[in-house]
């Protein structure tokens, strides 16, 4: 078996957010990109950097000065470009004063590597004065150099056209397992691409934390973050975690809260029509990257061939990231969530729309699909009703094929 992902990513790429970040800057005063560490923000946001005076706040002197004088930082600069704002909070209010002053748009360009929106002092700060997008490692349609119009065609029911080529089994193993990063792509073998994610979470455990939040026991988040792996995919249970590394479950909800605004994981809400149910029914928990998922449950190449089961879950994983990416580049704020009625039928996603439009998904990792596949999908459409646009059983076929009644069988190339 190749150790080779199916692609390999190239050194620059067109990012599918581009063009939402180009149009921000010309209406709005700031605009934030934000995403994990190494996914490609600096990438993104340095392509503008010929006009924009550009910052990283990384470098450690700069880093004391703007924390030693964030006013006097922001007065110097006419239009700048501030990489990893979250490393000196102080300098949000400055902004916010900069701009109340002067509102041309496109004076500040932003990233950072927490969920700033999360942390309440940014939210202040910034709120109505900012664009924010969120830019995830690289997806699917990224590494082929085509739009993601995925969605559309869900809702078109539109399969019938020459796609990509299905990945064969091996080599869909391969990109799976490498995931999205792309300095963890660029390494040739499932080794050093799984040595590049190992330091990457270390690193990101022992500094970036500091950033965002006050711990006890930071050293119970590598333990957590193990645990968390083996369930992605799975239904949350903050007490039988918490179990596991001797915490309670309300510490176990605020150290996940913390890896949330990270970028690291993400838990994924059960589908109601009632707002107020999905925040009491459970929640499953999700990596935001199959790469690093597989790093932590030590999946290789190898062990899928003898325990596919586990892949499964790795391949699940992989999508709800793509879904994940596709909706940061979605203008409408669709709704991203898991089915499960009383009796136990489940669908792995439901997509809906403003407008409550719903598509279903489910994921399965072999080459051949039967009716029998659809029966969650079958279950939320009746649950729906007209809202059910369309339900897709994710497979690693060749061939779009229809199942009646707005279901299909999708390959995961089109994805």
């Amino acid at each position: 078996m190749s150790n080779t992902p199916a692609t390999v990513a190239p050194l620059h790429y067109p990012r599918n957010l581009d063009p939402m970040v180009r149009t921000s800057l010309l209406d709005t005063p700031a605009v934030l990109v934000n995403g994990p560490r190494q996914c490609g923000k600096t990438t993104l946001v340095r392509q503008y950097a010929a006009d924009m005076a550009y910052f990283s706040l990384d470098d450690p002197a700069l880093l004391e000065a703007v924390r030693s004088d964030p006013v006097g930082f922001v007065r110097q600069q006419d239009r700048a470009i501030i990489d990893e704002i979250q490393r000196a909070p102080q300098l949000l209010m400055a902004l916010k004063l900069a701009i109340d002053q002067d509102r041309r748009p496109g004076r500040f360009l932003l990233t950072g590597s927490a969920n700033l929106m999360a942390l309440p002092q940014v939210a202040d700060s910034l709120a109505g004065r900012v664009d924010i997008h969120h830019l995830l490692p690289l997806s699917q349609s990224e590494l082929q150099r085509r739009p993601n119009d995925f969605l559309l065609r869900a809702l078109a029911q539109d399969w019938q056209f020459q796609g990509p080529s299905p990945l064969p089994p091996t080599e869909l193993t391969a990109h799976v397992l490498a995931g999205g990063y792309p300095e963890m792509r660029q390494r040739a073998t499932a080794a050093r691409r799984q040595a590049w994610a190992s330091a990457y979470l270390t690193t990101l455990v022992e500094r970036d934390v500091r950033d965002i939040a006050d711990i006890d026991n930071a050293s119970q988040l590598p333990k957590l973050l193990a645990i968390l792996a083996e369930l992605s995919g799975q239904l949350l249970n903050l007490s039988q975690v918490g179990a596991q590394i001797g915490m309670n479950g309300k510490t176990v909800e605020k150290y996940i809260g913390i890896l949330e605004k990270l970028f690291l994981v993400r838990r994924l809400p059960a589908f109601s029509r009632n707002t107020l149910s999905r925040l009491t029914k459970s929640p499953k928990i999700h990596f935001l990257d199959s790469g690093l998922q597989s790093t932590l449950t030590r999946l290789t190449p190898e062990r899928v061939l003898l325990e596919r089961q586990r892949f499964g879950a790795t391949l699940e994983t992989w999508v709800y990231g793509e879904l994940r990416k596709l909706l940061c580049i979605t203008p409408e704020p669709w709704f991203l969530s898991h089915y499960r009625d009383a009796a136990g039928l489940e669908v792995d996603f439901v997509l809906e729309s403003p407008l409550r439009t719903v598509v279903g998904i489910e994921v399965k990792a072999s080459a051949s699909v039967a009716a029998s596949d659809f029966k969650g999908l079958r279950q939320l459409r009746q649950h729906c009703g007209s809202t059910f646009a369309s339900g897709i059983v994710l497979y690693n076929g060749e061939h779009a094929l229809p199942f009646g009644d707005g279901l299909w069988a999708v390959p995961l190339g089109r994805l």
